[in-house]
């Protein structure tokens, strides 16, 4: 049997740099394999559907560290992957606190509350269309600072009661934490910030408290305790940081999705595709999330082929390599929004499935269709030329997209 810490597992690249490639590579190796995580921490990457859906659904499956991850007292504090492992909140409990934390936050995401965001979020989208007008034909602009990025920032920071002289200061440590390739000593330094950051606002709505998920979970907190200081915290980290990035990469995958198939985009010019496919077949394709650190086995687990995961055993989901599983889709890697099977899981599956997937849904379908209605001619200013990727094996995401939204003759 193998286990999990089998001598020649690889790295996992802290860079992101070819997930799509490395995640086939790894899926190759069994229903799960061992890989290396920064700082040398082993864990089992789970790459094929099938066995992603069966772990994440079995409660012998755990997100609290704490309570099942014995190395957990082995990691040094300054790990590039602490935010994702030491924080208190629903992201990290399992079984009843996890139920009871997660229906705390539930309420923000209703089908009725999700849906009365519409027009704030029309609102958004009109406003930053708008600006884009002003840009001048042939300069480029890009798309995921001056477009991609406000939206779902704007919604969430909206949602959360973030006051406007905090936002820009908290998406930035927002993206700080998905940054895994950064050195032990800056990671460190991004928690700190992050966590300051967040108990500021806590501060700014427990003086000045307002119709927002903050102001009620501090309600929940001081009214009856239902929540430690660390989970009120802990909570606005994840909410804010899983409301916003997500969706940006959702978003700005699209767009570039149709960009270098410009065949889609016409098949949506004659509807025989619309925007519902265009989004599916992109979270399906370019998961906005690659890997999701990290869940812990509570029981030996046997997968087949030779491989059982051990009680206490770390696990790390490839939420984006699922759909491309050969398995279960043909030509896996190609760009098809006409498929007829989009299956993904890209907002998860099981107990921790994404709250806030219908918001993503309902804000990428509006941005997208504004900004193609009014900028129809959309190309890459510099086909050419690489884009540059998020250093992170967690977001799968370009740092930018510069575009000519118009042509000269346009």
């Amino acid at each position: 049997m193998e286990s999990a810490d089998h001598a020649g597992c690889p790295f996992l690249d802290p860079t992101g740099a070819d997930l799509h490639t490395e995640a086939a590579g790894l899926r190759d190796r069994g229903p799960a394999t061992p890989v290396r995580l920064p700082g040398g921490v082993r864990a089992w990457s789970v790459t094929r559907r099938d066995t992603i859906k069966f772990l994440v659904s079995d409660r012998r499956v755990s997100r609290d560290a704490a309570a099942h991850w014995p190395a957990l007292r082995d990691v040094p504090r300054n790990w590039q992957l602490d935010v994702w492992v030491r924080t208190d909140s629903a992201f990290n409990a399992h079984g009843r606190e996890h139920r009871r934390l997660r229906a705390l936050i539930a309420t923000a995401f209703t089908p009725r509350r999700t849906e009365e965001l519409r027009p704030r979020v029309q609102e958004i989208v009109d406003r930053l269309i708008t600006d884009l007008h002003i840009v001048e034909t042939g300069q480029p602009v890009d798309l995921r600072a001056a477009f991609a990025r406000k939206v779902p920032t704007e919604v969430i920071c909206d949602l959360f009661g973030v006051p406007p002289h905090m936002r820009a200061r908290s998406l930035h440590v927002i993206d700080a934490a998905l940054h895994t390739a950064a050195d032990p000593d800056q990671a460190t330094a991004d928690y700190r910030e992050l966590r300051a950051c967040m108990g500021e606002l806590v501060a700014h709505r427990r003086a000045h408290p307002g119709p927002d998920m903050t102001s009620d979970l501090i309600a929940a907190r001081d009214g009856d305790g239902h929540l430690t200081e660390t989970q009120l915290v802990d909570t606005c980290i994840l909410m804010i940081g899983a409301g916003s990035d997500t969706t940006v990469n959702l978003i700005l995958n699209s767009v570039h999705a149709l960009l270098i198939h410009p065949d889609q985009h016409t098949r949506l010019r004659r509807a025989s595709i619309d925007w519902n496919d265009v989004v599916e077949e992109t979270l399906r394709l370019e998961g906005p999330i690659a890997h999701m650190p990290l869940r812990y086995a509570v029981a030996d687990i046997e997968l087949g082929e030779g491989v059982t995961i051990r009680r206490g055993d770390a696990i790390i989901i490839g939420f984006g390599a699922a759909g491309r599983d050969p398995a279960v889709h043909a030509d896996p890697d190609v760009f098809d929004p006409a498929r007829a099977d989009k299956e993904h899981l890209a907002f998860g599956h099981g107990p921790h499935y994404c709250l806030g997937a219908p918001l993503a849904r309902m804000e990428a379908d509006i941005a997208l269709r504004a900004l193609f209605a009014h900028f129809p001619d959309l190309t890459l200013a510099h086909p050419e030329r690489a884009l540059p990727r998020r250093e992170s094996f967690i977001a799968n995401g370009l740092r930018e997209l510069p575009v000519l939204l118009r042509t000269d003759t346009s």
